[in-house]
């Protein structure tokens, strides 16, 4: 059997549980907030982010946030290639992030087993059920081929919306104008968001909370229909709105596996608190994981 090692970068907001049991291996993102750098859901949690973010009023100690280091990609493939006979690494897009490049650079200097950098073509809890395929055919013993061939296999399957409970973090963060945040504002615009070709999109925009998360899940059945599929909530410290959108799930899908998870502080600070979407993973009828 193989002994192929799967690694992914924390936005992919991989339950932990799920992390042990497939031994994925997971480089953070950092965070930097008042000259204090932080690794991604290493040495902050998501709660005392949102918190913080909640409490913030100084523009000036608006947190950044900034790729993986090479060096934490080169030091964990130089472990890794001691005991894996080969490396899927997996990864959002270039759009967002530089992550794949360093991916690469480091594969180049470090390993001495084959890499396989993939692009995920998304992020959050999609991004991991990309991962999550890679790591069960890993564990199943599949070859390096194989491995990398299930990850690119569910690339086409997966997808996410979300909705964000304000766009004044978008704003605070340089990636809306001051005008469209304030006309947001007034107008109490709620945006339905979407990651198409490694990009973010709107799929709409609806005029309050409840309407919003009902749309999200007319959005996912309009992509999976009756087919059975995996899921999940991902949010942001979203309160009630967790527990009701995930009976809505549960009564109107053929969700073979649903799970709740936060969404990643790197990028909930630049969506805000309340943020909450799906994540879901299509399959074939009479197809398990």
């Amino acid at each position: 059997m193989a002994r192929i090692a799967v690694v992914t970068d924390s936005a992919a907001c991989i339950p932990e549980h799920l992390v042990r049991e497939y031994n994925i291996h997971v480089v953070p993102f950092e965070l930097v907030w008042d000259g204090q750098s932080y690794r991604d859901g290493v040495d902050i949690t998501p709660t005392e982010v949102y918190r913080r973010l909640r409490a913030l009023r100084e523009r000036n100690s608006w947190p950044t946030t900034s790729q993986p280091a090479l060096g934490t990609f080169a030091n964990l493939y130089a472990e890794l290639s001691r005991e894996a006979d080969g490396i899927v690494s997996i990864h959002v897009p270039d759009e967002l992030s530089g992550t794949l490049h360093t991916a690469r650079l480091a594969a180049e200097q470090a390993a001495t087993v084959p890499v396989r950098v993939i692009d995920a073509r998304t992020a959050a809890i999609a991004e991991g059920f990309v991962v999550l395929a890679a790591a069960r055919a890993a564990a199943a013993g599949k070859s390096l081929d194989e491995v990398a061939a299930a990850a690119e296999a569910t690339i086409p399957r997966v997808g996410l919306f979300a909705t964000l409970a304000t766009l004044e973090y978008l704003h605070r963060g340089g990636r809306i104008g001051e005008a469209a945040a304030m006309l947001g504002a007034r107008l109490r615009i709620h945006p339905i968001l979407y990651l198409a070709e490694g990009r973010v999109k709107v799929a709409g925009v609806v005029r309050n909370r409840r309407q919003a998360l009902e749309r999200i899940l007319d959005l996912m059945e309009e992509r999976v229909g009756r087919r059975p599929m995996c899921a999940a909530v991902f949010h942001a410290d979203a309160g009630d709105d967790v527990a009701w959108i995930e009976g809505q799930v549960r009564e109107r899908f053929d969700c073979q596996e649903l799970y709740v998870t936060e969404f990643t502080p790197v990028m909930g600070v630049h969506t805000g608190p309340g943020t909450i979407g799906l994540a879901f993973c299509a399959r074939d009828v009479g197809e398990t994981e």
